[in-house]
């Protein structure tokens, strides 16, 4: 159950709401007021500014791909029963996230991250979302290499970074009008994680 003031909630669940069409800087406090029935002094007295309301917004959108994220890594781990099993889960885990379905996903957080190098206040309420991701993955490989599956040469956060890393840079290929191989991408996203950081046997 939510712990925020109703109107501060209703202003919120509008944002989160206009970001499923929208992007931050087309969304104006006018269109916010008007779709949720709640006043201007009321918007102010519950947020500083509308950057404000804008960034929390943001953040809940990121915090629901976090706690997706972790849903799935934490069934992939709990399932699986030998290291082949793992990088068969991980590898459904890749093309999922890897997908055209996935690339406006993709966008928002790359937009919700930018935000936060430019504001402090959002950066750190950012920065906490994106800690809980980075240690799942974390716990996961660390988990891995307690199995006996993972190269320990590696530290678990070091590949965890590693992961989100080219998970957000297939933007570099969204945004092109020609695009790489889908499958080959994921083959060698598969090959990185196979040759790197799983070790050989079970």
């Amino acid at each position: 159950m939510s712990s925020l003031h109703p109107t501060k909630q209703t202003l919120l669940d509008t944002v989160v709401y206009l970001l499923n069409s929208k992007l931050p800087a087309e969304i104006n406090s006018e269109e916010v007021l008007e779709m949720s029935g709640i006043s201007k002094g009321s918007l102010y007295h519950h947020y500083a500014d509308f950057s404000e309301l804008i960034e929390q917004a943001l953040i809940v959108r990121f915090a629901r791909y976090v706690d997706a994220s972790i849903a799935s890594l934490s069934q992939v781990l709990r399932t699986a029963r030998t290291k082949t099993e793992l990088f068969e889960g991980l590898k459904m885990v890749t093309r999922r996230t890897q997908s055209e379905e996935m690339k406006e996903g993709r966008y928002e957080r790359l937009v919700s991250m930018a935000a936060a190098i430019r504001s402090p206040r959002m950066q750190l309420a950012l920065g906490v979302e994106q800690e809980r991701l980075t240690e799942a993955l974390a716990d996961l490989f660390r988990e891995s290499q307690e199995r006996g599956w993972g190269n320990k040469d590696f530290q678990p956060r070091v590949i965890a970074v590693m992961v989100q890393a080219y998970t957000m840079g297939k933007i570099v290929d969204d945004i092109t009008p020609t695009h790489m191989n889908e499958e080959n991408w994921a083959l060698l996203i598969d090959a990185f994680l196979e040759r790197i950081f799983f070790t050989e046997g079970e």
